[in-house]
């Protein structure tokens, strides 16, 4: 009998305007056998955004229902919203064999770890505090008040890589990208991977 093959967790964590979105979007579409995981959140839908596709839109009372039957993963509080990663999700989308990709702050990292040690974490920074204020002042979304706060925060967070797998630095998208998907086709071509993927073969090849 072929043994099922177990996805890969994986916690991919940056400051805001490091270039994350859009390394992960990218990644989705090069690779197969690869899904990012859909928080729930509390905080209101913004024009664009579709239920189920950018986050799974509830009310306060829903979410306070979730927590008490235990159903997130890791969940946190932001600005007055609740976002949570959904336990059931997780499991059952790893079971089918497929790798989940959870972005997410270092401290829900964190508490991701915890709860599930096999997890590989991944934090991407940006090439200099000087880009990574730039980003953020291109996005043309922030006053300088906000931005300012955003670089604050970023520091903070910046702190925390060392705790992390892997690093990225995003200075050159394309180079970003190539660093990205080799973790991920490298922890695929892991001896136990490989050997519940090519179970019926290597019984073969040692019979």
């Amino acid at each position: 009998m072929t043994a099922t093959t177990h996805g890969n967790l994986y916690t991919i964590s940056a400051p805001s305007g490091a270039g994350k979105t859009s390394l992960v979007k990218a990644l989705v579409e090069s690779l197969q056998g690869l899904q990012v995981s859909v928080s729930h959140t509390t905080r209101s839908m913004r024009p664009g955004e579709e239920d189920g596709v950018n986050y799974h839109f509830v009310d306060h009372q829903q979410f306070k229902q979730m927590l008490s039957e235990n159903a997130f993963l890791e969940h946190a509080e932001v600005f007055g919203n609740y976002y949570g990663t959904s336990k059931h999700w997780v499991a059952e989308t790893l079971a089918s064999g497929t790798d989940v990709i959870l972005e997410i702050d270092w401290q829900g990292a964190a508490q991701v770890a915890e709860l599930m040690p096999g997890t590989i974490s991944i934090f991407i920074l940006p090439p200099s505090k000087a880009a990574l204020r730039e980003r953020l002042t291109n996005r043309g979304q922030d006053d300088e008040s906000v931005i300012n706060q955003r670089m604050a925060e970023a520091v903070s967070e910046m702190s925390h890589y060392s705790e992390a797998d892997f690093l990225i630095i995003n200075d050159d998208f394309d180079t970003a990208l190539t660093e990205l998907i080799a973790i991920f086709r490298g922890m695929r071509l892991r001896q136990a991977r490989q050997q519940q993927r090519h179970h019926a073969l290597l019984q073969e090849l040692l019979s």
